[in-house]
């Protein structure tokens, strides 16, 4: 019997990842989410670490409490290595500022609105870049 534990799987991890960056986005706790599913905080907490695999169905009624569709948690996995994504969305949520960022701009509901938000940060994060997008 091997004494090695188990390493999550990189696929797994980035779709927990996911299922915690919506949670937060929308201001959800572990347990509420755990209460909406049928499962403890604890089981949460495991699913967003990809320390246990969410199954098809469980990662269907997880999209229906987040209100996102179930391809939300696979954009932009793609065949490059999970382990070397891009952490960009993760430090976001982490960021307190970043999270409060993210769920003002979920709150704006005005298609107009949004894409006026999001050219005006691009215009300070990267003045050229935002010239080259006009």
């Amino acid at each position: 019997m091997s004494d090695r534990t188990k390493q999550p799987n990189p696929i797994d991890k980035q779709i927990g990842q996911r299922v915690r960056t919506q949670r937060l986005v929308i201001g959800m706790s572990q347990e509420k989410l755990g209460d909406a599913l049928g499962v403890t905080f604890q089981q949460i907490q495991k699913y967003e670490k990809g320390t246990n695999r969410i199954g098809s169905g469980r990662l269907h009624q997880i999209a229906s409490v987040l209100g996102v569709p179930v391809n939300f948690f696979f954009q932009d996995l793609g065949d490059e290595n999970p382990e070397k994504a891009d952490p960009g969305l993760a430090g976001l949520v982490n960021d307190k500022a970043g999270l409060e960022l993210l769920r003002a701009f979920n709150r704006i509901k005005t298609p107009a609105t949004r894409q006026a938000i999001l050219q005006l940060v691009r215009s300070v994060a990267d003045p050229a870049e935002a010239e080259a997008q006009a």
